[in-house]
């Protein structure tokens, strides 16, 4: 085949022209192709922020547990079967130690399901005003990294004081600084991981984040477990001075995003980390190319806020975030609601997350193994079957316990996968200059639903289509949105509204 040189003079232009051109997309995928032993622990690193956030998102299973009890020898009015509130306090006892969980050590058995689901319910409200306020820092002033790593260290310090809470309506509070602190977290770490890999490694190391996730929802049994007999303040120390910890190392070796790099008009450090790409390709400067993306305005605190304007400026972008937040309120409502609910199925409390935990496993390979699949069918049927075995729990009822156990793990599997592709599924749908404002905004969606699920899960003691004939309900309804959105499998990132506009309306 001949040589450029030796082509005649008026076709090697024209043959350089077809040569040379590279978008701003195939620079930064090309940099961002190639994934080694450094871009993996990256990966990791960044993702073990999600193993404190699962602690600290379903902590109260153990701490707000409700306890069982005894009657004591000699009390002739109290049975097995009776109702604790109608009886003497002299004649019954906890199992345990008064100090096991708020709930025992508060004199909380007889209180209403508002009081007894309101410091949960605190920690969902703050995550939702929390995503709110924080959601476009990461996405103007502060970046991905910053503000992952101030959130985990915040969250962390907040929840050791914890302990010098000395009744319900202090620790509700607490606990609703907490989920404002942590509300940046998940998203961050999404956003993050996603932008700093190329199209190609996007699924898997959003199964990464998910694993780390699992994991720490996993630890939280053992360390129960060990401080069984210790007060449930106990439980806030162990899970927040390695968090502390975590945040100093976070802080000293995460990177940021390229693509965020860019956005805020710093070329050269993104340049640097584009591996793989020199500054000059085939003739062209890829760093002069690079300049032309439009860097964001720093300045003034509306400007702080101007990716929710340019989010909602657009009619096409604004009826995608409608459709995708009444879809994550299913979704999240059943992902986040049937672990806290797992107190309701009268199984053994550890044995039960654990097995819940468990599910997360298989729901993280089926995940991987739908990476090739459409994201839109994907996720309808897993929301759909997570809520027929939420109504399936309701009519089998208490007497075949066995078979509610399995249907309550079968609908987590389910919403753990949906979910997980969910969140992948909303990474793809809007480009870098909102990616994080839009993630945050969904999972503020996300947050609204559980606000009511603690409400939910303490009323369905008593009768379970309080709880999981809701959430079944929820989960399924939610899914007629997906008919308004697009499918997005295989389609490499866009920087900007513009971008994605114009990806959007080509045919096919």
């Amino acid at each position: 085949m001949a040589s450029i040189e030796e082509l005649p003079s008026m076709r090697q232009a024209s043959f350089e022209e077809k040569l040379i051109p590279f978008s701003d997309d195939d620079m930064i995928e090309r940099g961002l192709g190639r994934f080694g032993w450094m871009e993996f622990l990256q990966c990791i690193l960044v993702s073990f922020a999600m193993f404190f956030d699962a602690q600290q998102s379903f902590i109260t299973i153990y701490t707000d547990d409700y306890p069982t009890w005894h009657c004591n020898d000699g009390a002739a009015a109290c049975s097995a079967g009776s109702e604790i509130c109608k009886l003497p306090r002299s004649s019954w006892s906890w199992d345990g130690p008064a100090h096991k969980t708020t709930i025992s050590q508060w004199g909380l058995e007889c209180a209403s399901n508002f009081v007894t689901g309101l410091p949960q319910s605190s920690f969902f409200m703050g995550c939702l005003i929390g995503s709110f306020v924080l959601a476009t820092l990461a996405d103007t002033s502060l970046g991905r990294k910053n503000m992952l790593v101030l959130s985990c260290l915040s969250m962390s310090v907040t929840s050791m004081l914890a302990v010098f809470t000395t009744n319900v309506w202090a620790y509700s509070a607490l606990k609703f600084v907490i989920g404002f602190l942590r509300s940046s977290i998940g998203t961050c770490v999404l956003v993050l991981l996603t932008e700093k890999v190329s199209t190609e490694w996007r699924f898997t190391v959003g199964i990464v984040e998910y694993f780390c996730f699992t994991l720490g929802y996993m630890s939280l049994p053992g360390i129960a477990y060990i401080n069984r007999n210790a007060s449930w303040k106990t439980n806030y120390i162990w899970t927040s001075v390695p968090a502390i910890c975590y945040s100093i190392i976070a802080y000293l070796f995460v990177t940021e995003s390229p693509r965020w790099l860019l956005m805020q008009g710093r070329q050269e450090e993104a340049m640097a980390m584009l591996k793989g790409v020199s500054s000059v390709e085939n003739g062209v400067d890829l760093t002069a190319s690079l300049l032309k993306v439009p860097a964001k305005q720093k300045g003034s605190v509306f400007q702080l806020y101007s990716s929710i304007a340019e989010l909602f400026g657009r009619s096409w972008a604004l009826k995608r975030m409608v459709a995708i937040m009444v879809l994550g309120i299913g979704i999240g409502m059943v992902y986040f609601g049937m672990p806290l609910a797992v107190g309701n199925l009268g199984f053994d409390i550890y044995l039960a997350v654990v097995f819940n935990a468990l599910m997360e496993i298989p729901s993280c390979v089926a995940t991987y193994f739908l990476e090739n699949c459409s994201r839109k069918p994907s996720i309808l049927v897993f929301s759909v079957g997570s809520g027929i075995c939420c109504v399936m729990c309701v009519l089998v009822g208490s007497e075949l316990q066995a078979v509610k156990v399995a249907l309550a793990m079968a609908s987590f599997f389910s919403a753990c996968t949906a979910y997980n592709v969910f969140l992948i599924y909303i990474i793809e749908l809007f480009p870098t200059s909102v990616r994080n404002t839009t993630t945050s905004l969904v999972r503020q969606a996300i947050v609204f639903g559980n606000i009511f699920s603690p409400f939910l899960i303490s009323a369905g003691r008593k009768n379970d289509i309080f709880s999981y004939g809701v959430f079944g309900i929820v989960i399924m309804a939610s899914c007629f949105t997906l008919l308004g959105l697009p499918e997005t499998k295989g389609i490499a990132l866009c920087d900007t509204m513009d971008q994605q506009e114009k990806k959007d309306s080509r045919p096919g």
